[in-house]
């Protein structure tokens, strides 16, 4: 009975473990995934072939869908040019909470939503990748120089990328104990500036150099 007991106690202890290291590995990647895209973040474009706007905020809409909660939305440089593909590396991507995959789940799953072809006439295809799961909520500040502001919309008079994006995220599970031994919940922050340069040549030809 005394080897059973250590035995099963070792085995819970393992799974929860790995556990643990299986979501504190999916968070990691999300949170690098996203600090990636914002450092790729072009500025906003409005021409007759195609517009990129950046929208971020509570119940954002697009042709990508409306999310219920906080998401962000923005072209970016972080796609992956191929030999099989026609796209550049100019993609459209969205960040959002959506219901969980597994209905015991105890928080929302975050999920990255691409499109390639920014120049579709008709309704574009997205890839819908999943993230992680267990978030309990999402929230993204966007900085204009002066103060932080719970949303930014170019669709809506704003103008050009905000000068920081900050992006808060709580798991559901996150609970820990303050100095009195009372349970507190933080939540987890990724700060990343928006440094944009822009897409066109700056080559220039000056007359008589010829």
């Amino acid at each position: 009975m005394a080897i059973n007991t250590v035995f099963y106690t070792g085995l819970r202890l393992e799974r929860s473990t790995t556990r643990s290291l299986d979501e504190r590995t999916a968070l990691n990647q999300a949170l690098a995934l996203l600090r990636r895209d914002l450092l790729g973040a072009v500025p906003v474009i409005s021409n007759s072939v195609y517009t990129c706007d950046f929208v971020s905020g509570a119940g954002v809409a697009s042709a990508m869908g409306t999310s219920r909660g906080n998401s962000i939305e923005f072209c970016t440089t972080t796609g992956v040019i191929k030999d099989d593909v026609p796209w550049s590396d100019l993609q459209r991507v969205r960040y959002e909470l959506v219901e969980p995959a597994d209905r015991t789940a105890r928080g929302m799953d975050l999920v990255r939503v691409v499109t390639r072809n920014l120049l579709s006439t008709t309704t574009p295809e997205y890839d819908r990748q999943w993230l992680m799961s267990n978030v309990e909520s999402l929230e993204f500040l966007a900085y204009d120089g002066s103060s932080w502001r719970d949303s930014w919309d170019t669709t809506m008079g704003d103008t050009g990328l905000p000068t920081a994006v900050r992006a808060r995220l709580l798991l559901a599970n996150t609970n820990t104990v303050d100095g009195g031994g009372a349970l507190s919940r933080e939540p987890l922050e990724l700060l990343v500036p928006l440094v944009t340069q822009s897409r066109a040549s700056t080559a220039e030809t000056t007359g008589g150099d010829q």
